[in-house]
């Protein structure tokens, strides 16, 4: 029996559906094992954070209340203090999840099994599947610690649908030793109406045949939101600021894995497809027959993106207005 604890990731004081991929892998260990989840609610603004999170199923939601805007050195400690009575310890493999949870695992002494696509449970071991090599190869690696910390790709575990009503339980703020010494100043997000990058059905991004920032804004945008999609772009696009480096897709940028990909200009350099190839559907538009993004193509558009992107636009806005 195996009890599993979910680290909930927060936003302006609500739960960010990210966490849903861990409730989703909390659950798989919870009903394979025998055992429950308990979701962590942490940060500023837990408690409205926990009554949302009530609603997915948790034997409860526990709430942990740090102001001040987060920092890793802080919340380590709590969840740390909270997850030594769990068998496993999940939050996604977001950029929290990837900051915080290792700074959990070295206070619990406890081993890692980092941004897993999968988990298998034979007589209630648990055995990861592991990318690597981006995402060349897969591997599987078990854990021998006492407490198993974890983080999950998003894009390889659904969303948890919503069911059930758990109670909340507060627990106490465990004290820094070391967290006194950083301060949080402030955090710059980018604003958009446009769907969250790493949460959209669909996804429109952009490579260095774009050739400029004014061509991202002028020609590929238009094409994003006729679509009602997420804009991204290529490491290439970024590096040369035609895009906002949030918007990177790719081994080093987000990882993604929408209904629809559409990638116009890009060759396909193994980083990229490292963070786009789960996609369900990928159109590609690019002059090059032979680019790489070709082989992981479902349909492949060999045309000028500056004649048949605005085509493929009007096309679109006049199938959505039929």
């Amino acid at each position: 029996m195996t009890d599993v604890l979910v680290v909930a990731e927060l936003l302006d004081g609500g739960l960010r559906k990210t966490t849903l991929s861990a409730v989703t892998f909390a659950k798989q260990v919870a009903e394979g094992t025998g055992g429950a989840f308990d979701i962590l609610a942490i940060g500023e603004g837990a408690q409205a954070a926990a009554d949302q999170a009530a609603s997915y199923g948790a034997r409860k939601v526990l709430v942990a209340e740090i102001g001040g805007g987060y920092l890793a050195e802080k919340f380590a400690p709590t969840v740390a203090e909270v997850g030594k009575s769990y068998g496993v310890v999940v939050a996604t493999a977001s950029t929290y999840g990837k900051d915080l949870m290792p700074r959990v695992a070295a206070r619990l002494g406890a081993g890692v099994a980092s941004d897993i696509s999968a988990v298998s449970i034979e007589g209630g071991a648990l055995t990861y599947k592991r990318p690597m090599y981006a995402g060349n190869v897969f591997g599987w690696c078990t854990i021998g610690s006492d407490v198993q910390v974890v983080s999950v790709r998003q894009t390889e575990f659904e969303a948890a649908a919503e069911g059930g009503s758990s109670p909340t339980e507060t627990v106490s703020v465990a004290s820094e030793s070391g967290g006194g010494r950083i301060e949080f100043v402030s955090l710059e997000a980018v604003k958009s109406e446009r769907p969250e990058l790493t949460e959209a059905a669909i996804v429109v991004s952009g490579g260095r045949a774009l050739k400029s920032s004014d061509n991202f804004h002028n020609v590929l945008e238009p094409l994003v939101d006729a679509f009602g999609a997420a804009m991204g772009a290529s490491r290439a696009a970024a590096d040369a600021g035609y895009a906002p480096n949030d918007l990177q897709v790719g081994q080093t940028g987000k990882v993604v894995a929408p209904k629809l990909y559409v990638a116009v200009g890009i060759s396909g350099a193994i980083q990229h497809l490292a963070g786009m190839k789960g996609s369900k559907t990928i159109v590609a538009i690019n002059t090059d027959k032979e680019a790489p993004i070709a082989q992981v193509a479902d349909y492949f558009l060999v045309a000028d993106l500056f004649k048949a992107v605005p085509e493929l636009t009007e096309a679109v806005k006049a199938a959505k207005s039929s």
